[in-house]
């Protein structure tokens, strides 16, 4: 047993997929479980879950990416490979925080910080990033700072 809860899970996943005979899921299982090693090495110790979710975060923030420039280059095979292993690391990470949940705390954050403009949204995200870490895509936590300062 790891310290993560959710690591001993995904490598519970990948002998079932294993045992499945579920190639795509085992690739991206696998993968995941690469991915979370290194950050282990990086860290100099065991994971916990808050690492592997960052690390999750990473993997689907890749996805999304990769699955944008895919449907840009008309690459729709390779496009729905990447929406496979989207939804597959999707099913690992916490629920997404709804957009009135996310909006209700940017305003409470931006007015814990007293941030007054767009040059101070990084006192704003200082507050907001260990709140929607994981919970909420950055970029659009980002965007929706940005507008509310701006």
């Amino acid at each position: 047993m790891s310290a993560s809860p959710l690591y001993d899970k995904i490598n519970a996943d990948i002998i079932t997929a294993m045992k499945a005979k579920n190639e795509a899921a085992l690739s991206a299982l696998r993968m995941l479980k690469s991915a979370i090693k290194y950050k282990e090495v990086d860290l100099k110790r065991e994971v916990k879950d808050e690492d592997v979710i960052e690390v999750l975060s990473k993997q689907a923030k890749q996805r999304r990416e990769s699955i944008e420039g895919f449907e840009k280059g008309g690459r729709a095979e390779s496009a729905a490979s990447e929406k496979a292993e989207l939804a597959l690391i999707e099913t690992y990470l916490p629920a997404a925080m709804s957009d009135a949940d996310l909006e209700k705390l940017v305003v409470e954050a931006i007015a814990s910080s007293g941030a007054a403009g767009p040059k101070e949204m990084g006192k704003v995200m200082a507050v907001l990033n260990p709140k929607v870490k994981g919970k909420a895509d950055m970029s659009k936590v980002s965007a929706l700072v940005k507008s509310k300062l701006g």
